[in-house]
Parts: C-alpha cells; sequence; structure tokens
C-alpha cells in the first residue's frame, strides 16, 4: 500500500477507535443508575473522549467522533428526541470547548471542560424550553447550571490525566 492510500487508511481507522471508545463509555454510563434524582443529570463521561480530541488532535476530529457518537447512541440507545437533545447539547458544548481551547492555548483542560459541561446542560434546556414552551423546564437551570459545571470539571480532569499516555497524533 502507498504512502498516500495509508493515511486516510490510518486516520479512518483512528477516529473509528475514538468513536468506539466513546460509544462504550457513553454505553456502560447509560447503564449505571443516575447519580442524583433530577431528570436530565449525569456525569457524561463520554466527553472525556471529546475534550482528549480537542486538546491533542482537533476540532475536525472532535466534531466527527461526537456527531458519530451522537447519532449511533441515538440509534442504540435512544428515541428521535433523545438524538435532538444530544445533538443541541453535545454541538453548543463542543462549540464553546474548541473556542476556549482556542483562547487559552489547550492550558487549563479542567475549566474548558467544566464550561463544556455547563454548555451541554445549557443547551439541551433551551431545547426542551423550546419544545415544551413551558416555563417551568427553566426552574431546573440552577441544578443544571451546578451539574454540569461539577461534572465538567470531572471529565476535564480525567481527560488531563487521560491525555498524558496518548500517541502522538495520526496522519491527516
Amino acid at each position: 500500500m502507498s504512502q498516500k492510500t495509508s493515511a486516510p487508511v490510518k486516520k479512518i481507522t483512528f477516529l473509528a477507535l475514538f468513536t468506539t471508545l466513546s460509544l462504550a463509555v457513553y454505553a456502560i454510563e447509560s447503564a449505571v443508575p443516575p447519580l442524583v434524582p433530577i431528570p436530565g443529570i449525569k456525569l457524561g463521561l463520554a466527553n472525556i473522549i471529546t475534550l482528549i480530541l480537542l486538546r491533542h488532535y482537533s476540532v475536525k476530529d472532535a466534531v466527527i467522533v461526537l456527531l458519530s457518537r451522537i447519532l449511533l447512541s441515538a440509534l442504540l440507545f435512544g428515541q428521535a428526541l433523545s438524538l435532538l437533545y444530544s445533538l443541541s447539547g453535545g454541538l453548543l458544548s463542543l462549540l464553546l470547548m474548541a473556542l476556549i481551547m482556542r483562547l487559552l492555548q489547550k492550558n487549563l483542560i479542567f475549566l474548558t471542560g467544566a464550561m463544556g459541561g455547563l454548555a451541554h446542560n445549557m443547551g439541551q434546556l433551551a431545547l426542551a424550553y423550546a419544545v415544551t414552551s413551558t416555563k417551568g423546564v427553566l426552574s431546573y437551570a440552577p441544578f443544571l447550571i451546578i451539574s454540569g459545571i461539577l461534572t465538567g470539571l470531572f471529565t476535564g480532569f480525567c481527560a488531563g490525566f487521560l491525555g498524558k499516555y496518548l500517541p502522538p497524533r495520526p496522519m491527516a
């Protein structure tokens, strides 16, 4: 196989590996009972993979893996509406984290994770309000703000720790 055809195969394999990791983490977390009895609050461990990709690889890689995981998880574990909530939270979170990574020159990944967790919850809350047109949904905001920041800090610290053990960037 020539070098030209080898690079795309390596890249696709790399992205498939990270998508599989992300989906596996999501599946395991989905099987665990919620930590608190408030709907919509979970650790968001699959975000560790997104943070690692943003910090050590590229925004494009993170987008591909995130969208693949969201689509596959909705297909395998969810419903059509869960796809919309995952997309709204995931894409808003990714956008904000990519911006923060750029501003902070990929430092302070725990802060990036906290802001990503907050953005994820706010994106889902905004969609819930848009879908239901019920102001009562907004009463969840304080809980979702606090949980988003705390769980995002946790995933950020995890991504920072795991990132130390990653191989060098694959061929483009």
